[in-house]
């Protein structure tokens, strides 16, 4: 059993459940660990309280996301972000990096094609394969929401004291290391 990583005086008293979201019954708070993991899970570092890290992370990622998105669901903006990052490819392997149904990929790659975001080009040798590149105005809409999350973050940065700053600083390889890395993806290793 895996024990709970919070200071003992952060700890909630006896009297606090936790319901199905793993919300703290009181405050609504999602920052507080149970005190049991899922087996099999690793003991993390006792200085790192994993459920906050996650809460925290995830907080964070709606508040970059909150921005007008160019009528994109977060979907669709990441399957243009691949396509933009690994060039024209087939259907089939943006369904495979995205992790999607090809149903589901049909109606993202319409939808994208309809904003006039994506390109759909056959592929020499095979009728019946096609490609997507990224246009111009899926580089330009890309850009623009890079520019919008980045200056919301930037304004949520001012708010931090000078060693609080230091701290990020100091965790960005941490924190880009966990980003490029899916342990479940042996690719990734």
């Amino acid at each position: 059993m895996t024990r709970s990583v919070l200071p003992p005086r952060s700890r909630p008293p006896s009297s606090v459940g936790f319901c199905g979201n793993n919300r703290a019954t009181t405050g609504g708070r999602a920052d507080v660990a149970p005190a049991t993991a899922p087996p099999g899970t690793p003991e993390p570092d006792s200085a790192i309280d994993v459920a906050r890290l996650r809460v925290a992370i995830a907080r964070l990622s709606r508040r970059l996301r909150r921005h007008e998105l160019a009528g994109l669901t977060p979907t669709q903006l990441s399957a243009l972000a691949t396509v933009e990052r690994a060039g024209p490819l087939r259907l089939g392997d943006l369904a495979a990096a995205e992790g999607i149904a090809p149903s589901t990929l049909t109606r993202l790659v319409t939808a994208l094609e309809e904003r006039g975001y994506v390109d759909r080009g056959p592929v020499p040798g095979d009728a019946r394969a096609s490609t997507l590149a990224i246009t111009p105005a899926g580089h330009t809409v890309l850009e623009r929401i890079r520019q919008e999350s980045t200056t919301v973050l930037a304004d949520s940065l001012r708010t931090l004291t000078g060693s609080q700053l230091a701290a990020l600083a100091a965790a960005l390889p941490a924190l880009e290391q966990l980003a490029d890395a899916d342990p479940r993806d042996p690719r990734s290793r």
